[in-house]
């Protein structure tokens, strides 16, 4: 790929992740805010400045190691968790699930407004219509992705807040005990099986399976819902 390709492939998945992860910590961090905890507001991270959200691995670095490995086809990044008090919480248990789905729920109206921009696509010129259309196309597939991923019921992801609060307290319990193991096996998940079955020739993508195939019929069902497809 020339350099002419490789700054088109950067340019139409920089956007869409700063966009995905930006939006959904503000997300946490104003629902946060509405429901007592004011600790975000205060640091500054409920806002929309991207440079307030970086983190130099997940914003950056990685998102560039996909970039390269993938030869400019998949991007994919995070931002710095947005702090939580959860005691300073009106109502803690209730409202931390608010907290936590927050970010996810954000990722999904996101990927709705993409798709329903596609229907002003026609009144672009050719040449910048496909790079806007390719930018909505990345905006829609990493956000349904990150709300899957992120959607996942171990702590510390969203998904694993979200099940703390709803079950019952003796399971609430034994969940969060996963909070320091969880990122660990979220990372093994990603990485090591695929890894392994690679090695013993089995398919042993459990990210695909968990994540990859319910954010395609997900990006297919907005894709449909707003009429593009």
């Amino acid at each position: 790929m020339n350099i002419e390709g490789i700054l088109f492939q950067v340019s139409i998945w920089t956007v869409p992740v700063l966009i995905a992860v930006t939006l959904h910590e503000a997300a946490h961090g104003w629902v946060a805010w509405k429901l007592g905890d004011d600790t975000a507001y205060r640091l500054g991270r409920v806002t929309f400045n991207p440079l307030r959200h970086i983190d130099p691995f997940g914003t950056i670095l990685l998102p560039a190691m996909l970039l390269l490995a993938s030869g400019g086809s998949v991007m994919f990044g995070a931002a710095k968790p947005v702090p939580v008090n959860f005691s300073c919480l009106r109502r803690p248990r209730r409202d931390m699930v608010l907290v936590a789905a927050a970010g996810p729920a954000a990722n999904l109206v996101i990927a709705m407004i993409a798709a329903a921009l596609f229907h002003i696509l026609p009144v672009f010129s050719p040449d910048f219509g496909k790079w806007l259309g390719k930018n909505l196309e990345n905006t829609i597939w990493i956000n349904v992705l990150l709300c899957v991923f992120n959607m996942i019921p171990i702590p510390p992801l969203d998904g694993g807040r979200v099940a703390v609060g709803l079950l019952p307290a003796q399971l609430s319990r034994a969940l969060a005990g996963l909070e320091r193991q969880g990122i660990f096996i979220v990372l093994g998940m990603v990485f090591v099986m695929p890894w392994i079955g690679g090695k013993l020739g089995l398919d042993l993508n459990l990210f695909w399976w968990l994540v990859g195939e319910p954010a395609l019929y997900l990006m297919r069902l907005i894709l449909s819902i707003t009429g593009v497809a």
